[in-house]
């Protein structure tokens, strides 16, 4: 049973993240468009200048960036709806 029950918050996983891209898509895509702008409007945060560690041989950069826009958070709760059904 305990197998079971960790797939389904894999598959959650999955289906939520799937969710958020799928609506960032979207949201770039029809950010252009007049009527649907809303969509795309949202904020981002994180690391946005790189940390750089340079030791001679190997220069290694880390950046990381979270972009949360109006339409992933519909495809987010609509992901949890799909979940919720299966």
């Amino acid at each position: 049973m305990r197998k079971l029950q960790n797939k389904n918050t894999l598959v959650l996983i999955l289906l939520l993240i799937a969710g958020v891209v799928l609506g960032g898509f979207i949201g770039d895509l029809f950010g252009r468009v007049p009527s649907f702008s809303w969509l795309g409007y949202g904020k981002s945060f994180g690391i946005t200048s790189p940390f750089v560690l340079d030791i001679g041989v190997i220069v290694l950069q880390f950046a990381f960036t979270v972009k949360i826009t109006i339409a992933g958070l519909i495809g987010f709760f609509i992901a949890a709806v799909i979940y919720k059904f299966l």
